[in-house]
């Protein structure tokens, strides 16, 4: 069987999941990728939901169902995003990788390791492009600090902190106190980001160890203060913080912090610190490189809203999110790699559910 050559004509792109994310950062995102991609289906289980999706982002005949097997159904698609509640990122993402389509899956990877991993091998065995929608990636920020790690500016990079700390911000719609939908709450949701960052700077993906703590300290409280209103207690079944510590296989350590709601002032979303051997970097006040330089110690912070180094073609400009989109429509019509591979999302999700794990039992969690 010949395939359709797909740098003849644009991508045709299916949502599954046309929720809060799709419509905040998917859809958008790609329709500024018109000219090289178009959106031809939509699903979600709330079918008023996929019709507003086709009416204000689809192409003339957008198809519109309730079932995602029917959306992958139709040979003619040759990407799907797949922006559902956590639970149901492995079925969907196998299911459609199996039907010849690459995906794009919202962050994080999955629910489980087990899931993870299915996602991982039919990847691998579909020959398709998988890649996790962790758009922090894609932030001035992150992309300068990477090139600054690459260029050896931090040497080897031993110890790191990744953060993810809201004071006062627990999302109150959708499924996101639901731990049987999500696997859990801001270590998954939040720290999530913040780890991923952390290892992609580090390059390891190598854990050995890991010791966590989640805690339900506030979530039975009321007049919270909440940015997004009090939340109800009788639904908030996942923890309002969770922490942990990894050590990896070459002895370097990372400390993770996540929490909707926590009494500090020390706020910071997705965000990491650095500590390597020639230097170091963190995010506290912007992007800031520290290191000795004529036996004085120098703090660098470049100014990042000066214009400066277009880090990849056409991205000047652009949103994280758009960025995102941008790159993963290249690497599908240019045959390259994902920034985010498969792979390295998987080892994210290894560390998620270790520090969970290591919360309910009391003990460190060791990988073989």
């Amino acid at each position: 069987m010949i395939e359709r050559m797909v740098d003849m004509a644009k991508l045709k792109v299916g949502i599954i999941g046309c929720g809060g994310i799709a419509n905040g950062k998917h859809m958008p995102a790609l329709a500024k990728q018109a000219d090289r991609a178009e959106m031809v289906a939509f699903c979600d289980i709330i079918e008023e939901r996929a019709q507003k999706a086709a009416q204000n982002y689809g192409v003339a005949g957008a198809k519109v169902y309730i079932d995602y097997r029917q959306l992958l159904e139709d040979k003619s698609i040759d990407v799907v995003h797949v922006c559902t509640p956590n639970r149901s990122h492995a079925e969907i993402t196998v299911a459609a990788l199996e039907a010849g389509k690459h995906v794009m899956c919202e962050k994080p990877m999955a629910k489980t390791v087990a899931d993870a991993k299915m996602m991982v091998d039919a990847a691998r065995k579909s020959g398709k492009k998988l890649t996790i929608a962790y758009q922090n990636r894609f932030r001035k920020d992150s992309l300068l600090l990477k090139k600054y790690i690459e260029r050896g500016e931090l040497g080897e990079i031993y110890y790191a902190k990744a953060c993810a700390i809201r004071r006062r911000a627990v999302p109150t719609w959708g499924v996101f106190l639901n731990e049987y939908e999500q696997g859990g709450g801001p270590l998954i949701d939040i720290g999530t980001h913040a780890l991923d960052l952390t290892l992609w700077m580090m390059d390891n993906y190598k854990p050995k160890a890991v010791l966590g703590q989640a805690f339900k300290k506030l979530s039975n409280q009321t007049g919270t203060a909440n940015a997004w209103g009090d939340w109800d207690p009788a639904q908030f079944t996942v923890e309002d913080s969770a922490f942990g510590f990894v050590v990896m296989e070459n002895g370097a350590a990372i400390s993770l912090e996540s929490s909707w709601a926590l009494n500090t002032l020390d706020v910071g979303e997705a965000k990491t610190t650095l500590c390597g051997t020639k230097g170091g970097a963190d995010m506290k006040d912007g992007l800031r490189i520290n290191k000795v330089e004529l036996n004085t110690q120098v703090v660098v912070k470049p100014d990042l809203n000066s214009g400066g180094v277009d880090f990849y073609e056409g991205s000047q400009g652009l949103s994280p999110g758009d960025l995102e989109a941008k790159m993963w429509i290249d690497c599908i019509l240019n045959d390259t790699q994902p920034l985010v591979l498969p792979e390295q999302a998987y080892a994210v999700t290894q560390i998620l559910e270790a520090i969970y794990t290591s919360a309910k039992t009391g003990e460190a969690v060791y990988f073989k």
